[in-house]
């Protein structure tokens, strides 16, 4: 029997499922505990195609629209990445019982751009178009309170309104560098531009870049265990492609492992984006260990110990001293 070669698994950490994620989760299998099934929720709830069919399987349903919804009786869960005020306000206009499952690091955001544009300021939106979290802060504001930049030509093109202060937000699953060079573009032409008082890409995106930069010129190839359509995963893989790695790949499931990119590599970093769950990981590191003699590394470049409670719809009735 021919020995396996050597591979060492470089595991980055931070990875994988950050407080956002974990409480939109939770939140549409607590609806499920409490109410039974259907559960219906409104586009997925995380960017991950494993965990929208282990909810499915469970009794949740995933609608594009509200319209979809047949029977008002039963709970509706808004997304992780937020919706437009429109969505509520339909919801409310049919008597849905709707829980908003909206991470409260893009909650924070779309507060920021309220406040902005109830002080008479122009927003400019950093993000990509067409993602759920840009739809959604978007659609906090009315039409052309908010322009959207996506780029450095973007920045070069623009023309705000004149005679207004300008201040910028940004979508919180960006890539932190591309970001900044943005921003750097935009004071640059806008030296009185208001920033936000806290950086908005959200503490878990930093972090796995962070991790993803410090592995990534180490190994031969790269892992990011994720969903095509998870902006924060895409970014994963771009970042290590930056810093040098030879071949980053995004992968949800081993059978989209590219073995004639991977196939003869001494050295393999392994990340996962913010939805990704870790058994994905163990999956793709379990598919390595039988074509390899697999020793496993963690590198961890930061602690995370961040916690969102549920929405108040699905907490627990606190006791009282009575009681």
């Amino acid at each position: 029997m021919t020995a396996k070669p050597p591979l060492d698994i470089l595991l980055c950490a931070p990875r994988g499922f950050c407080a956002g994620v974990v409480r939109a989760i939770d939140a549409v299998e607590k609806a499920l505990a409490l109410h039974g099934a259907p559960v219906f929720v409104r586009h997925e709830i995380v960017h991950n195609k494993y965990v929208v069919e282990s909810l499915k399987r469970k009794g949740a349903v995933f609608v594009a629209e509200l319209s979809e919804v047949p029977d008002a009786s039963r709970p509706v869960i808004f997304s992780a990445h937020g919706v437009p005020k429109s969505v509520p306000a339909q919801a409310q206009a049919r008597n849905l019982f709707h829980i908003d499952a909206t991470c409260p690091l893009v909650t924070k955001v779309h507060r920021e751009a309220e406040v902005h544009h109830k002080r008479g300021r122009h927003i400019l939106l950093v993000g990509h178009a067409g993602h759920p979290e840009v739809i959604g802060t978007m659609g906090q504001l009315p039409d052309g309170a908010i322009t959207l930049i996506e780029t450095l030509d973007d920045v070069a093109m623009l023309t705000p309104p004149e005679g207004r202060d300008l201040a910028y937000v940004t979508q919180t699953t960006l890539s932190v560098d591309d970001t900044r060079e943005i921003v750097q573009a935009l004071q640059a032409r806008f030296p009185a531009l208001i920033a936000p008082h806290k950086e908005d890409i959200c503490y878990a995106t930093t972090n796995r870049q962070e991790a993803v930069k410090r592995v990534a010129p180490l190994v031969d190839g790269l892992i990011v265990v994720g969903s095509p359509n998870s902006s924060n995963s895409q970014r994963l893989r771009e970042v290590a492609e930056r810093a040098g790695c030879p071949v980053s790949r995004l992968v949800l499931r081993t059978d989209e492992i590219d073995w004639s990119l991977f196939g003869a590599i001494r050295r393999l970093g392994i990340t996962a984006g913010a939805s990704a769950p870790e058994v994905l990981v163990e999956e793709i590191i379990d598919a390595f260990a039988e074509r390899y003699e697999v020793t496993v590394e963690t590198v961890s470049t930061a602690d995370e110990s961040v916690f969102f409670p549920l929405p108040r719809e699905l907490r627990e009735p606190t006791p009282t001293a009575a009681e």
